[in-house]
């Protein structure tokens, strides 16, 4: 009998697959489908029990692309795919940018509300961090506005990109009556904050919620007991970070009662 292929090893044939068939030297962007995926799990991995979504969800969030498909990429340059409409996704060529927690900041304390049952049973990193930044309020200590969680791991769909997943989606309202909407990525463990999932959470809400102010949102663990939260935008295909703050949760009896006077300057 015939050793079962490794969803790793079989989801990176595939997107390795049909990134040579269609890549050209000095291509910059091209399309693939879905029936693409399901045709090359056909050929490569025929006893796979496959969601053919999940194979270009990996690469673009949570796993590095294939070394055949990094020799590709000119200095400066790195493979991203993005959605292109229904079942359709892009390879796409952009700067190469990567948003990591500045060293140099300054980390708040702040007293810790997490109920200790959430962290004990929180079933991934992800998880626990979206479950930390709503208790402890972090976004309206963020941005200094007064927010509201409506839903997190949304999936809906955006026009022209297709089906897309936002973390957790806050409403908030600051003191002129001004109504936001905050999409929020939350990177644990290797999680890496990019270009995708920041550009199209940006445009679900142009498309959604046209009358209101977008302010993107990542929060990040750090080492330490730290959590680094930024705001982000896009420019020119780039990941731009706005804001950046770190905090660091505590027994309220630990904070610094000198920092705290710090603080109001």
């Amino acid at each position: 009998m015939a050793k079962a292929v490794e969803p790793k090893t079989a989801y990176r044939d595939m997107i390795v697959k049909i990134f040579l068939e269609h890549y050209e030297e000095g291509a910059t962007e091209f399309e693939f489908t879905r029936r693409e995926i399901v045709a090359a799990k056909d050929l490569l991995a025929p006893d796979l029990d496959l969601n053919p979504g999940d194979v270009p969800y990996t690469y673009r969030y949570r796993r590095a692309m294939p070394d055949e498909i990094l020799a590709t990429q000119p200095a400066g340059m790195e493979w991203i795919i993005e959605g292109a409409g229904r079942a359709k996704y892009r390879f796409k060529l952009v700067k190469f940018t990567r948003v990591l927690p500045r060293e140099d900041l300054v980390t708040i304390g702040i007293p810790d509300a997490t109920p200790e049952i959430i962290r004990a049973y929180a079933l991934d990193d992800e998880q626990a961090l979206l479950a930390i930044v709503r208790y402890n309020r972090l976004i309206d200590t963020f941005l200094g506005l007064t927010t509201y969680s409506l839903q997190n791991h949304l999936r809906t769909t955006v026009k022209g990109i297709g089906q897309i997943e936002i973390d957790e989606v806050y409403f908030g309202i600051d003191r002129y009556g001004c109504h936001y909407c905050i999409p929020v990525q939350a990177k644990g463990g290797n999680d890496q904050i990019g270009v995708v999932q920041t550009a199209q959470d940006i445009a679900w809400v142009a498309q959604r919620f046209p009358g209101m102010r977008c302010r993107a949102i990542s929060a990040q663990f750090m080492p330490g007991e730290r959590v680094a939260m930024f705001e982000l935008t896009v420019q020119d295909d780039e990941i731009r970070v706005v804001d950046e703050r770190h905090y660091r949760l505590m027994p309220a009896r630990d904070l610094d009662r000198v920092s705290i006077v710090a603080y109001r300057e």
